[in-house]
């Protein structure tokens, strides 16, 4: 069976800037913009044009400046909205409006003071109305993780009759497991007609840290659109991270799913997008974090230093990432000691090596990290008591 494409509907612009100081201004957004393109993802949602008058000034920028990917604006289920989401993407190449309602009986019901019907019928008029200005239209049934599945078939059967080209199912509050948002989505493929259609996306929160597992389990089930930010940055807990992903994807070749995107970028990115929003990236973050490719426990050191498989199972080069590090903490042992001295011009013998390890975990007793600085002075003083020895 041939393999199939995910698309990559990035939201680092839209949804990762609405965390509390990230704020980001129109040369910001354009320089992460223009590196997403280069990234290679398939959808760049540029912000939400009625919002604010510098939010669609941005879009409008972007729409200019994005050649490859397709540029969206979101909008509520409001004229108002949607006219000024088609006005901002008026010089995209590839415009996309993203509108939508809440259609879970929270959002009905405390959000909206409606009821199902009349909720379906703003549904459908929005679609329509955003296909008079743009081909490709999303529509998104906010809080689907919460929605009744033959209510959310039924909202989504009439929104693909209005002239959806995608659909998209967001677990908004990150509460679904993974088995129960890809049965949802299973749900939607087997029972609403013309799905076949249009493309189903996942948007995932991690309010639950399951943002990157829910959205695998959609794509298992017949999704072809994940949508994600660098870093996972986004509201409350974030959202599902792209860089984990898209590499899932990668190393799972058994899901015979792919992406377009350039994994050599993420690193630089992650780094990029982190010091442009003031967000650090957690040292432990999968793919992109400073820890994911160091190892410090003497046994794990041993393993990597002999064969990198034994414990990384991907190549740090596949994420723009030189090389693994070997921390020298009181944890490692002979071998990691041996390697680091050798990459700093320092070759030892195994009796040597034995003298030093020695002198090594007293240095590193009293410290976080040995570094090489600590290593240069090491070997000076090793060198001083072999050469007095035999003075």
């Amino acid at each position: 069976m041939s393999a199939e494409k995910i698309q990559i509907f990035d939201t680092t612009l839209r949804d990762g800037e609405q965390v509390p100081g990230c704020k980001l201004n129109k040369k910001q957004k354009l320089e992460i913009a223009a590196k997403l393109d280069d990234l290679g993802v398939d959808v760049i949602e540029a912000g939400f044009p009625i919002s604010s008058p510098g939010d669609f000034d941005a879009v409008n920028a972007i729409s200019k400046l994005v050649k490859n990917a397709t540029v969206c604006g979101l909008t509520r289920a409001n004229k108002k909205d949607i006219e000024a989401a088609a006005r901002a993407l008026e010089y995209a190449v590839k415009p996309r409006i993203h509108t939508g309602i809440g259609t879970s009986d929270s959002h009905i019901i405390h959000k909206f003071n409606s009821n199902k019907e009349a909720i379906i019928e703003r549904a459908v008029e929005a679609v329509a109305y955003a296909k008079s200005f743009v081909d490709d239209v999303e529509f998104y049934a906010e809080d689907a993780g919460r929605t009744d599945n033959a209510y959310l078939a039924k909202v989504c059967e009439e929104v693909i009759k209005a002239g959806a080209t995608v659909l998209n199912i967001p677990d908004t509050t990150g509460y679904c497991l993974p088995y129960e948002y890809g049965n949802k989505i299973k749900y939607l493929k087997d029972n609403v007609p013309g799905i076949e259609n249009v493309i189903i996306s996942c948007h995932n929160h991690n309010d639950l840290g399951l943002a990157t597992a829910n959205a695998v389990a959609g794509a298992i089930n017949g999704a072809r659109q994940i949508e994600c930010t660098i870093n996972g940055i986004g509201e409350r807990a974030g959202n599902t991270a792209l860089e984990e992903i898209v590499m899932v994807f990668k190393q799972h070749k058994e899901l015979n799913l792919y992406t377009d995107i350039d994994t050599r970028m993420l690193t630089e990115l992650s780094q990029f997008t982190s010091e442009t929003m003031g967000m650090i990236v957690q040292p432990n973050k999968a793919i992109v974090g400073s820890n994911a490719f160091a190892h410090s426990s003497g046994i794990h050191q041993d393993g990597v230093i002999k064969n990198r498989e034994t414990y990384e199972i991907i190549d740090p080069a596949e994420v723009g990432v030189n090389e693994s590090s070997i921390i020298l903490t009181a944890r490692s042992g002979r071998s990691a000691l041996a390697y680091r001295l050798k990459n700093i011009g320092f070759e030892v013998t195994k009796n040597e090596l034995d003298v030093l390890y020695e002198q090594f975990l007293e240095v590193a007793d009293a410290k976080k990290e040995v570094v090489k600085e600590d290593l240069e002075r090491l070997m000076y003083q090793f060198n001083q008591t072999v050469e007095t020895k035999f003075a």
